[in-house]
């Protein structure tokens, strides 16, 4: 599995999209990031709405950031976004703990 730069502090939002390859759709780069970073650099902290929004928290700096699939409807649902939210909001909508 390809390696991708850890998050930097002046990114707040990922997106991924659809790219072509080889005559097929397929997910993008920025999607595949976001994969990469959530399954080995951030750590989950927290789900909602039955896993299609997920929470997890970076530990370099401890930024707290939203997993989201925003065209959910598709198979599989579509390409991820990563958003970086607010203790405050992360600890309300995901019931943690104040700290």
């Amino acid at each position: 599995m390809t390696a991708y730069p850890a998050l930097g502090p002046e990114e707040h939002r990922l997106v991924g999209g659809w790219a072509e390859r080889d005559g097929r759709r397929t997910l993008d780069e920025v999607d595949r990031r976001i994969f990469w970073l959530v399954t080995r650099r951030l750590v989950q902290r927290g789900m909602a709405h039955g896993g299609w929004e997920q929470l997890y928290q970076d530990p370099r700096d401890d930024r707290y950031w939203e997993l989201t699939f925003p065209e959910g409807s598709l198979h599989g649902g579509g390409p991820r976004r990563l958003e970086c939210v607010a203790a405050l909001v992360a600890r309300e909508k995901y019931a943690l703990g104040a700290g």
